[in-house]
């Protein structure tokens, strides 16, 4: 049996974080973990060593930008993908941008659970 991918979601939206947790558990391939502060999630990569992380880009605490940066600058964690799952950008924005901000994979919110999917896939099938 396959190992589950460990997903890690960063971001300030409690009911947004539960229901992307519940749906990605939901399919029995992934373990997730949430949090909704970018300076616990920051503490959450270091303890879980997510697969992947799906971070928010406009928080209070710790802007999304920043938590990468953080997280870049970890030799331990420096090598996980970041997907940016955010708001502040429009799905014509993300078609425009090919999909990339930054160096990292973003989604525009709301995002379905087929495109999230198939986003956490493309960038932990190494």
């Amino acid at each position: 049996m396959e190992r589950k991918k460990k997903v890690l979601i960063i971001d300030d939206e409690v009911d947004f974080t539960k229901m992307v947790k519940l749906n990605l558990e939901e399919t029995g391939k992934y373990e997730v973990k949430a949090e909704n502060s970018g300076s616990q999630g920051v503490a959450a990569a270091k303890a879980f060593r997510p697969d992947v992380i799906l971070l928010d880009i406009i928080m209070p605490d710790m802007e999304g930008s920043e938590v990468a940066s953080h997280l870049r600058g970890d030799k331990d964690l420096k090598d996980i993908p970041i997907i940016f799952v955010t708001a502040a950008l429009t799905r014509e924005e993300n078609i425009t941008q090919g999909g990339v901000i930054g160096g990292h994979a973003f989604l525009a919110k709301p995002v379905g659970l087929d495109e999230l999917i198939s986003c956490i896939e493309g960038h932990t099938s190494k």
